[in-house]
């Protein structure tokens, strides 16, 4: 059986992963909004166990998964782990969807954090230098066992029924506690490091950044290609050759996630399809389905039934 090698640079990190021919996916790029009054986005239960969902994002990302044994795949790492998890991702590290293929009833909290998040006071504040420390190693994926896995399990478990305020210095407890564990692997043995060339990778950001500001309108290949001071044709081949997708099927992947953030909102199908650039219903419902294998309606009332 053949072997693929698939790459995806952004945010100067090279994103990588091997797959057997059977089982080679498109990796995602998932955009990730906090939630309102709040520096983070938390997320219970979110089910996509009948999903493979290969993906990647800026933010850092805590997971807490109880009640399931299953698949770790944590950019080039792969084990099994049984029960329970507890894995801290860095920025732009591809993973896999802890809960895939389990068919057992379980709990699964994730907290992602904005890649700035305390940038400034990580530098002039001596009491969060620790948590600066453990920020700096997620580059290299971190599991945590013992009794940290588990107090910091039930923490996150409790973190939806704090205020704003009080989720804040609850994140911040428990990123000490993590930052202080002596329970904790690293999951691979160095960091992954960008291997693109700096245009590229600067290509790739203001791309990013372009359709985070205007993927609620309809974006020409002419003007994505006029931003990069290129041909469309070249632009198309230079696009496809990084990321291993079209410019469109890049949007249309952006704008699916974003759908589903207004979905997950209670917006009806009609809002989401519009406010996320989409110009027809049916075209919306076809993308959002060959994306999630499920039409919107459904993924709406799975959410609102798992809540």
């Amino acid at each position: 059986m053949g072997y693929y090698k698939i790459y995806l640079f952004l945010n100067n990190i090279d994103i990588s992963c091997t797959f057997t021919l059977k089982k080679m996916h498109k990796i995602q790029l998932e955009a990730i909004k906090p939630n309102n009054n709040s520096s983070f986005h938390l997320m219970r239960n979110p089910r996509l166990n009948d999903f493979y969902f290969w993906h990647f994002h800026p933010e850092y990302e805590l997971i807490f998964i109880d009640g399931a044994s299953g698949r770790r795949h944590v950019g080039e790492h792969i084990s099994r782990f049984e029960g329970s998890d507890l894995v801290l991702i860095g920025s732009n590290i591809p993973h896999l969807n802890f809960d895939y293929g389990v068919k057992t009833d379980y709990q699964k909290t994730v907290l992602h954090i904005q890649p700035d998040f305390l940038s400034e006071a990580f530098l002039k504040t001596p009491e969060l230098v620790h948590i600066h420390q453990l920020f700096e190693k997620s580059v290299y994926g971190i599991a945590f066992s013992g009794n940290t896995k588990a107090t910091v399990g039930e923490l996150l478990q409790k973190l939806h029924l704090l205020t704003p305020f009080e989720h804040f210095l609850e994140v911040l407890r428990i990123f000490q506690i993590l930052a202080n564990s002596t329970e904790m692997e690293l999951l691979h043995d160095a960091p992954v490091k960008n291997q693109y060339n700096k245009k590229a990778q600067e290509r790739l950001r203001l791309l990013y950044r372009f359709i985070d500001a205007h993927y609620q309108r309809r974006i020409e290949i002419a003007e994505v290609a006029s931003l990069c001071y290129m041909t469309e044709a070249a632009f198309c081949r230079s696009f496809k050759q990084m990321t291993r997708l079209t410019f469109t099927e890049f949007l249309n992947h952006y704008r699916i996630n974003q759908a589903k953030r207004l979905l997950m909102q209670d917006k009806n199908i009609s809002e989401a399809c519009y406010a996320c650039g989409f110009e027809s219903l049916s075209y919306f419902n076809r993308v959002f389905k060959k994306i999630t294998h499920e039409n919107p309606l459904q993924f709406k009332k799975q959410y609102f039934r798992d809540c």
